[in-house]
């Protein structure tokens, strides 16, 4: 069965539990919340990542993601010229099935995904959240300031998401640990992941200083 949505195209992936602020200028965007503060809570709309293209302006995302997680609308703050701040939160993911160009802002037809822990992941988080805390350390170490470790939830979905919006990875990287089938399966990517990023962020210090200067190095 599927749902029509509004859809927002964005240059990054929103994950389950994710707070996300925007800040909402265009034509388009303002007369999307203006419609939604008009319907009963919750009010949402969906955020898919753009895999070709740009944010700004009409028809600028030339291809979307095939899966997005929808935005619950939580604070709107309206300027007198019109503009918006709002405060969302990620709340379920999505697949598109059908894109809808008829209104000034995009809609979609979607299918809202199950969530799953999937086959006995607790080993597999287990590694993960040493991984995970190694790599905040390794961070640190690296010149990231003081990084704070958040408090790592017992329940393997939701463990998975906020360590896929944790770590420092590019937009591809992101959208793959949103389509994963389960949470089994976003842990064992995410362990091979933060493994990778571990071994990077330990030859750090054996690269010379040099090569940052220009700044061209990334971690990715």
């Amino acid at each position: 069965m599927t749902e029509r949505l509004p859809l927002f195209p964005l240059g990054t992936v929103l994950f389950p539990g994710l707070v996300l602020p925007l800040h909402l200028f265009e034509e388009r965007y303002r007369l999307l919340v203006g419609d939604l503060l008009e319907r009963p809570e919750p009010r949402g709309f969906g955020v898919v990542c753009i895999e070709l293209g740009h944010e700004v302006g009409q028809d600028a995302a030339r291809r979307l993601a095939g899966v997005g997680c929808l935005a619950e609308l939580r604070e709107a703050r309206r300027h007198p010229d019109g503009r918006y701040d709002i405060v969302t939160t990620g709340t379920r993911r999505f697949r598109v099935k059908e894109l809808d160009r008829s209104r000034p802002y995009l809609q979609g037809e979607v299918e809202f995904l199950s969530e799953e822990p999937g086959a006995d992941p607790g080993p597999t988080a287990h590694r993960v959240r040493r991984l995970f805390r190694l790599y905040r350390e390794r961070l640190s170490a690296a010149g990231a300031g003081t990084v704070e470790d958040p408090e790592l939830p017992d329940d393997p979905v939701a463990l998975s998401y906020l360590i896929a919006a944790s770590v420092v990875l590019d937009g591809h990287e992101k959208q793959r640990l949103l389509e994963c089938e389960d949470a089994a399966l976003r842990l064992a990517a995410e362990r091979d992941l933060l493994a990778r990023e571990n071994r990077i962020l330990d030859e750090l210090p054996m690269i010379p200083a040099g090569q940052f200067l220009d700044g061209s190095f990334t971690l990715n």
